[in-house]
C-alpha cells in the first residue's frame, strides 16, 4: 500500500513539468490572440484617422493597451489602407514575434 502511494507521488512529480509547459504554451497562445485582436482594432482606428486626415499613429496608440504600444508600427499606404504591426508580449522570455493587421477606409477629404 505504501509503495503505491510513493509511486503516485513520483508519477505526479514527473508529470508536473509537462503540465507547466502546457499551461505556459496556452498562456502564450492567449497573448498572441489578444495582440491580434488589438492590432485589428488599431488598424481600423488608424485607417479611419487616415481617411479624415488625422494622425494614424496617434489613433492606433489610443486604442491599444499600454503594454502593446512599445513595438507598434503604423504604415499608411495608398488608397486609404493602413497596416499595423504589434509585438506579442513575452512573459516567459520566449520571443514569439509580431502580429499585423490591415484596414482600409476610403479617403474622406
Amino acid at each position: 500500500m505504501h509503495a503505491q502511494r510513493g509511486q503516485a507521488a513520483v508519477e505526479l512529480v514527473a508529470v508536473l513539468p509537462l503540465v507547466a509547459a502546457l499551461l505556459a504554451a496556452l498562456w502564450q497562445l492567449a497573448l498572441i490572440g489578444e495582440a491580434s485582436w488589438a492590432a485589428a482594432g488599431a488598424a481600423r482606428a488608424a485607417a479611419r484617422a487616415e481617411a479624415v486626415g488625422l494622425d494614424p499613429r496617434a489613433a492606433a496608440r489610443a486604442v491599444l493597451p499600454a503594454r502593446l504600444e512599445h513595438g507598434l508600427r503604423v504604415r499608411p499606404a495608398a488608397g486609404g489602407e493602413v497596416s499595423v504591426r504589434v509585438r506579442v508580449p513575452r512573459p516567459f522570455g520566449l520571443r514569439v514575434g509580431t502580429v499585423s493587421s490591415r484596414a482600409r477606409f476610403a479617403p474622406q477629404r
